[in-house]
């Protein structure tokens, strides 16, 4: 009979985040679905926290651009590569190791860059002859994107015993001899070609979007595109390319009803309004919540709830801050997309 004792080296205990402003909030607003299980162990940097909880908002997750905000800085500030990932020390009775834990869909490794990057020259002087660049196999070697060993390692917990004691070699050859860091990085590399396998390309990296014309841009933005009827470079774009990545820039005036991040935290979009005037005159105003053929429903600047139901002696006015950019997505071309955000981006 096993007898485990875990003493945690570093980090919280299991199943407990850091104690830190945010923490309430993360529970809140993430705790509907996941446990802390979720997010504890993992690693990450603001730009992968903050690509994480935009994901999370496109799937549902409910809360405001605050509390989002909130959610990344205790992340970031928390859960960092430069913090310390809780570690269990194990020690037990007897010489059978203790008994592993199922892995799950939401156990997935969290990849070091620095490790897989590590792991990538290792990869490449004992691995790719035979397993490829990509490690996607040859006629020498298997998929290693596809093995089953691979999918289910964390930390070279399941390729350690798979190398010292059921891996032929080319000529005859052995393989060296890895040490447990040796493993933790070629497990991260192997996981990363697996991730950009399943992504297809680019490999996490966004593209380079700067290949338009920014005087051609400037032309569309005072001409043909009529962006200068509602906004002015000496105003409210004043300086939007310090505030934003380029394509950040891109997706804000493509899509700006879509949650996007500046460099200093995330972008609220405006909200729809409306104004709904009653048979008798008395007009109320504020932040549309639903409309459709029989109904509409505000919010006013109070928060209070309003709702009617639609008639012809019910006059509502909707007022929607995107409905120009909406009605040019079927008018750009991509020669003026990438124009105006060349010509975005000098305006720093």
């Amino acid at each position: 009979m096993l007898s485990v004792a875990v003493a945690f080296a570093q980090g919280p205990p299991a199943g407990e985040l850091p104690n830190a402003p945010g923490k309430d909030t993360l529970q809140r607003v993430c705790g509907v679905c996941h446990s802390p299980n979720v997010v504890l162990g993992q690693r990450m940097t603001r730009d992968q926290w903050s690509n994480t909880v935009v994901t999370m908002i496109g799937r549902g997750a409910k809360g405001t651009p605050a509390e989002f905000n909130e959610v990344i800085d205790y992340l970031a500030k928390n859960l960092s590569p430069s913090e310390p990932a809780g570690k269990a020390a194990v020690t037990r009775a007897g010489n059978n190791p203790p008994p592993r834990a199922r892995v799950s869909s939401r156990d997935r490794l969290m990849i070091d860059p620095e490790a897989a990057e590590r792991g990538g020259t290792l990869y490449k002087a004992e691995c790719a002859s035979c397993h490829g660049p990509a490690a996607r196999g040859t006629i020498e070697g298997s998929d290693l994107v596809r093995s089953v060993t691979v999918l289910h390692d964390r930390s070279g917990d399941d390729l350690g015993p798979l190398l010292s004691t059921h891996h032929p070699m080319p000529g005859g050859r052995h393989l060296p001899t890895l040490s447990k860091e040796q493993l933790v990085d070629l497990s991260n590399f192997l996981h990363q070609q697996v991730a950009n396998t399943l992504r297809s390309g680019p490999y996490t990296k966004v593209l380079n979007v700067l290949t338009g014309n920014a005087k051609a841009g400037a032309a569309y933005f005072n001409g043909a595109g009529g962006c200068n009827k509602c906004h002015s470079v000496t105003g409210d774009l004043a300086g939007v390319a310090s505030r934003y990545e380029p394509p950040a820039l891109q997706q804000r005036f493509l899509f700006p009803r879509v949650i996007a991040f500046s460099r200093s935290g995330m972008a609220e979009a405006k909200p729809v309004m409306v104004t709904v005037t009653e048979p008798d005159g008395k007009s109320t105003s504020g932040r549309l919540l639903r409309m459709d053929d029989f109904n509409v429903s505000l919010q006013d600047a109070d928060g209070n709830y309003h709702a009617w139901k639609r008639t012809r002696e019910l006059k509502v006015e909707k007022h929607d801050p995107y409905a120009t950019h909406d009605a040019l997505l079927d008018k750009y071309t991509d020669t003026d997309i990438h124009n105006v955000v060349a010509y975005l981006e000098t305006l720093k």
